[in-house]
């Protein structure tokens, strides 16, 4: 016979074996992280809201860039989590209808660090702790908490910085009115380069296109 069976090769059936425990562990890391995501979204609507929208822009910007299956699908977990930090901030600043003031923005800013501290000894097999931490870096260097600059930047947290900014500015504010999507394009334009990547901010322009909305993209699974 020329099939040959597993057992007849105990390193073929260690890396399978091996194989499946990776796959199994990181299955049970996404449901992990997604737990931690529903109970953000028990205590905060608001906040689970626009984590689950920025993930979704994040993804598909990491598409049109040509990333990996597995590297999309980190940034998009690490998208649903990325404000994790924001459960320690009194809930009255986050929802409060009126600009924040200089400590207010402050003790806001506290959350990139305090999300990283949450999530940086939980084991998972893709940096979201690292990305968390820095999703609020610029490239230029004028982001926080660690004022990182260019490459010191990973590629996760500068996917979620754009998809952060869309988010931000296309959606109601308790602040304010919604800016629009176009508003938040040209935000993108303008920052390129700068504060923002230049070619995830190409890869964002390349994805929105003629889109007047995100409702077809926020439909998305990943």
């Amino acid at each position: 016979m020329q099939q040959e069976h597993l057992d007849d090769h105990p390193d073929a059936s260690m890396a399978q074996a091996l194989e499946q425990a990776r796959t199994d562990l990181a299955l049970t890391q996404r449901e992990t992280i997604q737990a931690i995501f529903k109970t953000m979204e028990s205590r905060d609507a608001y906040t689970a809201g626009h984590q689950k929208q920025v993930a979704l822009i994040a993804a598909a910007i990491a598409e049109e860039l040509g990333l990996s299956a597995d590297d999309i699908q980190s940034i998009y977990l690490a998208g649903l989590v990325h404000d994790i930090g924001k459960i320690a901030i009194p809930s009255e600043i986050l929802t409060k209808p009126s600009r924040l003031t200089h400590i207010e923005m402050q003790l806001v800013q506290q959350h990139a660090q305090i999300g990283y501290e949450i999530l940086k000894d939980v084991p998972f097999p893709w940096p979201i702790a690292e990305m968390v931490h820095q999703h609020h870096e610029r490239m230029d260097g004028s982001g926080y908490p660690q004022k990182l600059s260019g490459d010191e930047i990973c590629i996760g947290a500068r996917i979620l910085a754009v998809a952060d900014t869309i988010e931000s500015m296309a959606f109601h504010r308790p602040y304010r009115v919604a800016l629009g999507l176009k508003a938040a394009m040209d935000v993108i334009r303008a920052c390129a380069g700068k504060e923002l990547d230049q070619s995830v901010a190409q890869a964002t322009l390349r994805v929105m296109g003629e889109l007047q909305t995100l409702d077809k993209l926020l439909e998305r699974k990943f």
